[in-house]
This record gives C-alpha cells, structure tokens and sequence, in this order.
C-alpha cells in the first residue's frame, strides 16, 4: 500500500514539475504564397532554446525532412531559403528532440504571375484583416476576390479589407486579375474569441466600512515552476521516510506471565508430626 502511494506521488510530482516545451513556427515575409525565386525564413519562436527545436516539412509529393536535409540552411532553430522552388510547396512545423510539435504553415510557391498575400496564422474574431492581389511587377491593377469558388467583389487596388472578421469569413481565397491571371487558392482560418462569462448585476453597496482585503499577489509560472521543483523531492522524501518507519518489522517482546508461583512447603502451617509432639506435651502436663 505504501509503495503504490509513493508511485502516485513521484507521477504527479513528474506533471507538476515537468511541463511541457511549446513553440510556435512563423514565417517571413509573413504570408502562404511565394513566386518562384523568392527567399523565406522560418523560425521556431520557443520558450526553451534547450529543447533543440528544427524545422520541419512535408511537401506535396510527400516527402518528410528536416531543414539542411537537402533543403534549406538551419541555423539554430531556424531555417531560410534562399531560393524557393515549387516542389518546396507543402506543410511546415517545429519539431523539438522529443517529438513535441508547433502549429503548421502551409506555403505555396508558383510559378505564375499573380499571388494571394494572406495571413499565415490564425485570425481572431473582430479583427480587420486586407488581402493582397500581386503581381510579379507591382501594379493597381483591379482584382476580383473569390473566396470557396464565389466571387465577392473586385477591388480597383487589388486589395480588399475585411473590417470585422467572423467565423463566416473562414474559407478557401483566391484572386484573379485580367490579363495576368489567378492566384494560387489559400485558406483563411478565423479564432474564435474565448467565451466570457455574464456580466455580474450590481448589488447595494456593503455597510462596513472596512477596506477589503488586498489582492493575493500573483506568482508567475516560473518561480511557480522553481517553487515546485524545490518543494516537490522534500515532500517525497518525508513521505518516503514515513512509508519506511510504518513498515518497519517490530520487536519480539517476551509476554509477562501474571500467574503465581504455589506457596512453598513451610508456609503451608504445620504437618502433621507436629501436630502430634503438641499433643504428647498436653497430655504429659495434665498427668
């Protein structure tokens, strides 16, 4: 029994004291299509430089490598690209030494005239995003945007301005300019704002005039973090040595007899000669 609760105790010491590494992969310049020829950085933004993160890829043709395997130029935990090709198209993430991975960036290379410039990474709700139609020599040229095969509107400067994103903005983009041509398609993916909990109603002022108690002080995760690691092995220690002391084998102590020795001989009274010899002494006296 002491033994199985001294394993819970070293396991959830191991998820209080080690949590995990996390990494977020980003891209510069920060959008999802590139022209052919054009150099890109990736770079692995981690909050523990010691978990040996690398960029890593998958491409269309499905092939799955890391940054310097023929591809690329690493350094540290990013990669750049000197000059993109379009089998270079696929997926990207970071990879730390013990498999934990980031979030994923699709990137498209053509070898075409004409790109979307989108956001790579998320959207949150509420926040006005502009999509880009360029071409390989700058113009304002007008565009048409498309988005999931529909056309939306056209825009005289090739860009259009989604001032509040919602949900419902969420899909497949493309763009289109006469004479040029059409973009490579690109999906916009939209975060959804956190759920809050309702407003509190107001209630009547308290009647005390006491001040309220004062705010307990925040501790950040890391000296949370150090806190634990220090208190953590001298909480297993002093359970441990309890589970030893518990279990310990006890003394044999011999069992005190509580039973009386029988009286000896002597002090049983008289026998029976002496009952005699007072009789013969009685009787001589009398005579």
């Amino acid at each position: 029994m002491g033994g199985t609760s001294l394993q819970w105790l070293l396991l959830l010491t191991v998820l209080l004291c080690c949590r995990p590494t996390q990494a977020s992969l980003t891209v510069s310049p920060s959008t999802s299509q590139f022209f052919l020829g054009e150099s890109v950085s990736l770079s692995c933004e981690e909050d523990d430089s010691s978990a040996g993160w690398t960029v890593r890829r998958q491409t269309t043709r499905g092939v799955t490598s890391g940054c310097g395997n023929k591809w690329g130029k690493s350094t540290g935990s990013s990669c750049n690209i000197n000059y993109i090709f379009p089998w270079d198209s696929g997926v990207y993430w970071c990879q730390s030494g013990e498999g934990a991975t980031s979030n994923t960036i699709n990137i498209t290379v053509t070898v075409g005239a004409v790109i979307l410039q989108s956001p790579v990474l998320p959207v949150m709700e509420g926040a006005a995003v502009t999509l880009n139609c360029t071409t390989k020599t700058p113009s304002n040229l007008p565009a048409g945007f498309y988005k999931d095969g529909s056309l939306i509107r056209t825009e005289s400067t090739g860009q259009m301005t989604i001032h509040h994103v919602s949900k419902s903005d969420e899909g497949l983009y493309k763009c289109h300019i006469s004479g040029p041509g059409e973009s490579p398609p690109s999906w916009l993916a939209v975060r959804a704002l956190p759920t809050t909990t309702a407003p509190l109603t107001a209630s009547a002022p308290p009647t005390t005039t006491a001040p309220p108690p004062p705010p307990a002080p925040f501790l950040p995760i890391d000296r949370l973090v150090c806190h634990l690691v220090v208190f953590c092995p001298y909480c297993i220690s002093t359970l441990l040595m309890l589970s030893l002391y518990r279990n310990r084998p006890g003394g044999n102590v011999p069992p005190i007899s509580m039973a009386t020795a029988p009286p000896n001989q002597a002090d049983e009274g008289p026998d029976d000669d002496n009952d005699d010899v007072i009789a013969d002494v009685t009787t001589a006296h009398h005579f």
